[in-house]
């Protein structure tokens, strides 16, 4: 068989970390799909490195061979001695913020009404990262936003989603160039590998430029409503829904939350490479 490149997010995708069940031997069935060999592995969280490296340990989950972190701001590829990152990867994305780091931005907006700095521990060099509450006029801070950081000649993408369990809104600013799609397309061009040798799980907000590109994409069965909904939407949009799967569960006898809906897309778009698991 072909290369097959799977990217998933973590929390709520693999993660069975969210309110719904998660199906027995679901992660065990996950984990032996990725460990052939012609099966390449990548991490796409929100977390920084430090924070997936703990939900590998505490959640028994395979080592991948790149973790996409920080809101696909940064790429790490295994080594043989932990983690390496990809610095064509940072210097492709560098230039948008004009030697900027995330206080310079921070800064700038210190006195814009609705946001409210995250712990330094979840920002990085191309990451600034915001609390929003639920009810804010997100068009109107978005122009807001946009209009400050203009001024200082910096290019950024803003990236909306929400924390289900603390009932918060978050936002976190990038390079231009950087964000979840951007990366796993880095990462695509970077091994030769074509949207046909790769598939993207995910879940939340901040997966929604993946999950309504041409990259084939499974919307696991525990995403909220409104992140169904604006996927389906926005697919339909772009002309990519063909290419957007939603788990509902029922394959191989399971639910369709987290591991299990990851298995159920990839037996959508490649039935073959999940031949021996039924």
């Amino acid at each position: 068989m072909p290369p097959l490149l799977i990217c998933t997010d973590l929390d709520r995708t693999l993660l069975p970390n969210g309110e719904a069940t998660e199906s027995v031997g679901a992660r065990p069935a996950f984990a032996q799909l990725v460990s052939r060999p012609q099966t390449l592995l990548a991490y796409v969280s929100g977390r920084h490195l430090a924070l997936v490296e703990e939900a590998i340990h505490d959640y028994g989950l395979p080592e991948p061979d790149w973790i996409i972190a920080d809101v696909g701001s940064s790429i790490y590829a295994r080594q043989n001695r932990g983690w390496s990152p990809l610095e064509a990867w940072s210097r492709h994305i560098s230039a948008d913020w004009q030697g900027d780091g995330w206080s310079d931005l921070a800064m700038v907006l210190s006195d814009v009404s609705g946001l409210t700095l995250q712990p330094e521990s979840r920002q990085n060099s191309h990451k600034l990262s915001f609390f929003v509450p639920r009810e804010a006029d997100l068009p109107a801070l978005n122009r807001e936003i946009l209009a400050r950081l203009h001024e200082r000649d910096v290019a950024v993408c803003l990236v909306h989603s929400v924390d289900e369990a603390a009932a918060i809104g978050l936002l976190d600013i990038l390079p231009r160039r950087a964000g979840k799609l951007q990366a796993i397309e880095f990462l695509m061009r970077e091994q030769g590998l074509s949207c046909q040798q790769t598939i993207f799980a995910g879940d939340s907000g901040n997966d929604l430029s993946v999950l309504t590109s041409s990259v084939p994409a499974v919307l696991v069965a525990n995403a909220h409503p409104d992140v169904k909904a604006q996927a389906v939407a926005e697919s339909m949009r772009m002309g990519t829904q063909d290419r957007l799967y939603l788990a509902r569960g029922g394959f191989l006898g399971m639910n369709g939350n987290y591991s299990s809906g990851i298995l159920e897309g990839i037996g959508h778009f490649h039935a073959d490479a999940l031949r021996e698991l039924e």
